[in-house]
């Protein structure tokens, strides 16, 4: 198979690369996947015979919340254009990700489940970004019904890990976590925004990286299949997870504006990924949080 992947140069397509540097990657800077000629001219350039879906622009809750049509008008316009290519050119293997910021505000039980997508509207906070990773769900499932092309999506938890997006407003909780605690001095208190409670899986980058072909090859269904680690944890309890195994002393506070907490839980039931990768072990957020603060405090 010649193997495409969309956002070859962020976070998640560069960790794809180390692991199999055989697959041909792009970035914006090779096609505008936001412009439908352009991502023609990449299908007849490249012909793939499939395509790992990896392409969006995405952010941190602030981000999101002060830029919800970028977020919106873009994400639409490349998942159409990458997913409506593929089709025609006959790209019969497509498998895109999604977000867990897809999913219900709030759903009846905890954790919820890939049945659950549909039950609810998404947080308001990540709104427009979180319809458009549920259409491209609709769009995958669409083209499957009436075309019959194995077009499947994939729905991780928070991404975190070496060579995350670092110290931007677009920073995600745990890049942006990992920036302040490396900046302050010894003895130092830093602030984060909302109360800390809040629950999150995290999912250490270079596990979904090794997840990522398994799913190219097994996932073959309509199904918007959950990858997930099991640890659920408070963002206050991150924080303090990081503080304690580091040689610094970190007082943490939290501003208390529960407007920045987003949602409260928004953890996925992963039992039907263990059901195709029964033997994976996941890294945990103790292991991964500390070598992606050293990776950070190496590189910055």
């Amino acid at each position: 198979m010649r193997i495409l992947i969309t956002g070859g140069s962020g976070f998640v397509g560069t960790h794809l690369r180390q692991v199999h540097p055989q697959w041909q990657y792009v970035s914006s800077r090779t096609y505008n996947l936001m412009s439908l000629r352009e991502c023609h001219h990449m299908i007849e350039d490249l012909r793939p015979t499939a395509i790992v879906h990896l392409a969006a622009r995405v952010g941190g809750i602030k981000d999101n919340k002060d830029r919800p049509g970028s977020y919106f008008y873009e994400n639409t316009a490349i998942n159409n254009n990458v997913l409506e290519c593929a089709r025609a050119h006959g790209v019969s293997r497509v498998l895109s990700c999604l977000s867990t910021c897809a999913f219900p505000d709030v759903v009846d039980n905890y954790p919820f489940t890939e049945e659950d997508l549909h039950q609810g509207p998404p947080t308001k906070t990540n709104l427009s970004y979180g319809y458009t990773k549920r259409m491209l769900q609709v769009q995958s499932e669409a083209y499957r019904q009436q075309y019959g092309l194995n077009y499947s999506t994939f729905c991780p938890s928070n991404i975190y890990g070496p060579g995350d997006h670092f110290g931007k407003q677009s920073s995600h909780f745990v890049a942006a976590l990992v920036t302040k605690i490396a900046n302050a001095q010894d003895g130092e208190t830093i602030q984060l925004w909302g109360t800390g409670t809040p629950l999150r899986q995290q999912l250490y980058v270079k596990d979904l990286c090794q997840i990522i072909p398994i799913l190219l090859e097994k996932h073959n269904s309509s199904a918007p299949l959950i990858v997930a680690h099991h640890e659920n944890l408070s963002i206050k309890s991150m924080a303090e997870e990081l503080c304690s195994q580091i040689d610094k002393n970190i007082n943490i506070c939290f501003d208390n504006d529960e407007q920045m907490d987003g949602q409260y839980r928004k953890d996925g039931d992963n039992s039907k990924l263990k059901k195709l990768i029964p033997d994976f072990e996941f890294t945990s957020f103790k292991k991964g949080i500390l070598q992606t603060y050293n990776w950070y405090a190496e590189n910055r």
